[in-house]
């Protein structure tokens, strides 16, 4: 049996197009930046930190979590299905997918709307302005990846547009987006 690059059976695979890993090492190491610099001033200055963070709802962040994750699950169920040529069941994953990111986006901007109505806003206090940076730029990966499953979506619809490569570059891109999350809420929620 012969392989090919995108075999499946090739232990040398990797899934998706070499630039996107680039682009998820390039992010690892920006975020990476952006986690030491709030652990630096959180252990400088915990006064400024604690007393705020004790107003993010653990619970919604939990949520947040889990229905992200729920994304990558299902994603990775549509690369699944698109590598047996399945696409109809591929274009459903796809399109869950994207309703688990809007669950996501819709507990977040409500979860933000939260915050500053009760006085904390961007510029409130220390915290809150790593919270908004963070969360904010994790949004804007979020509606990024929104447009990459449209991309995603567009291809597998039709026969003669259909590319293995770019279904699973765009759920490269959404797991990234997803492991970013679980960093962010461990950071901010959870560690005390």
């Amino acid at each position: 049996m012969t392989h090919t690059k995108e075999s499946v059976g090739d232990a040398k695979f990797i899934p998706g197009q070499p630039d996107m890993w680039a682009f998820v090492l390039f992010e690892a190491l920006i975020f990476t930046g952006y986690f030491g610099v709030y652990l630096f001033n959180r252990a400088q200055r915990p006064e400024d930190f604690l007393p705020y963070q004790a107003f993010l709802d653990v619970r919604i962040g939990v949520l947040n979590t889990v229905v992200l994750l729920l994304s990558s699950w299902s994603v990775a169920r549509c690369v699944e299905a698109a590598r047996v040529g399945a696409y109809r069941r591929a274009l459903t994953n796809a399109g869950l997918t994207a309703f688990f990111g809007l669950i996501f986006l819709a507990a977040k901007v409500s979860e933000w709307v939260h915050y500053v109505s009760a006085g904390n806003g961007v510029t409130s206090n220390e915290f809150f302005n790593y919270y908004f940076f963070l969360t904010g730029i994790h949004g804007l990966h979020l509606l990024i990846g929104f447009v990459v499953l449209g991309v995603v979506i567009h291809q597998l619809r039709s026969p003669g547009r259909r590319s293995q490569q770019l279904v699973e570059t765009g759920a490269t891109y959404w797991h990234t987006v997803d492991f970013l999350w679980v960093l962010i809420f461990a950071l901010l929620y959870v560690v005390r």
